[in-house]
């Protein structure tokens, strides 16, 4: 039986990107750590979705504006060039690791690897 009320195509695969924050970044002090859910189209690398768990409501909306439409295979010096030009914050480097990490697990799953959760 089919759900009528599904969100996301079953093409889809929901990938958590984790990395450490700076010491003294609220995310760290709040969470330990920081993430980035992505919702991605396995078939074509599309980044359709992503939720992050910033403290500052805008943060995570402009972290979204930045990766969705996006594609998880891209070279990962484009979206440095991305993040290291528009996102002056002290998570700027977190943010580039989860994203790494995210696209490590994207590509050992096409692959058929085992992941590292």
């Amino acid at each position: 039986m089919r759900r009528m009320n599904m969100n996301y195509a079953e093409s889809t695969i929901y990938i958590i990107g984790n990395s450490k924050s700076q010491q003294h970044n609220p995310i760290t002090q709040l969470y330990g750590q920081f993430m980035i859910g992505f919702v991605v189209d396995k078939d074509t690398g599309c980044i359709i979705e992503l939720g992050c768990n910033a403290i500052i409501p805008t943060t995570d909306k402009f972290i979204k504006d930045l990766f969705i439409g996006e594609d998880i295979k891209s070279s990962f010096d484009i979206i440095q060039s991305k993040i290291t030009n528009r996102y002056l914050g002290s998570s700027q480097k977190a943010i580039l690791v989860a994203f790494k990490d995210a696209q490590k697990k994207y590509f050992d799953h096409i692959s058929g690897r085992p992941l590292e959760l």
